[in-house]
């Protein structure tokens, strides 16, 4: 029986599965996700359309695995502080936020999951729920040190870092470096987590 005929998909490995995701990340980051087309990944990877959609189902899938690539495996920091665990999530490695190919790319995704739902619905499960969780853990252990206030909200606070982080970048045009990441922790997050909610 050959892959198709058994219902699995025959893996493009190593060295090759890296080219066509460094491929797929520069059309994305050339043309955004709109414009991308699976033989212009292709093309670019000096590949054959028929061996990226043996691999991936469509487009939405490889350019989810091309990020999820970019950033590496998924590790959660344990530095033994919340400020270190949150610089270390943010800033360390590729594709931290101060990373400037993981902010063009991240530009594009945020405009694709406006407008293709199916898109958003790979984006979400498979890349942005693992830094839920990841970030989840994160605070989870930092109120088991006592750096969280108990009855905080942590549904609302642990997306803070980030949401203000890329509004300065996206909207106010600031760059993003541990040095801001550090004083938005500093001056905002980090008090509120111990402060806890409003009574």
């Amino acid at each position: 029986m050959t892959p198709t005929e058994t219902g699995t998909r025959p893996r493009v490995e190593g060295e090759r599965e890296l080219e066509i995701f460094e491929a797929t990340l520069q059309v994305l980051d050339e043309v955004g996700y709109d414009l991308l087309t699976m033989d212009a990944v292709a093309s670019r990877a000096k590949a054959s359309k028929a061996t990226l959609y043996r691999r991936w189902k469509g487009k939405p899938e490889l350019v989810v695995a091309a990020i999820m690539a970019h950033k590496g495996e998924s590790v959660v920091p344990d530095t033994g502080t919340l400020r270190g665990d949150l610089l270390e999530a943010y800033c360390g490695g590729n594709g931290g936020l101060n990373d400037p190919l993981a902010q063009s790319v991240l530009s594009a995704v945020v405009t694709a999951m406006g407008r293709d739902p199916e898109f958003a619905e790979v984006y979400r499960r498979d890349f942005i729920g693992p830094k839920v969780a990841s970030s989840r853990a994160i605070y989870e252990r930092a109120r088991e040190r006592g750096e969280v206030h108990p009855d905080i909200d942590l549904s609302v606070l642990a997306p803070a870092l980030a949401g203000i982080v890329l509004h300065r970048a996206f909207l106010l045009g600031d760059t993003v470096t541990p040095e801001l990441v550090g004083r938005v922790l500093d001056e905002v997050i980090l008090p509120a987590a111990l402060h806890g909610p409003c009574s």
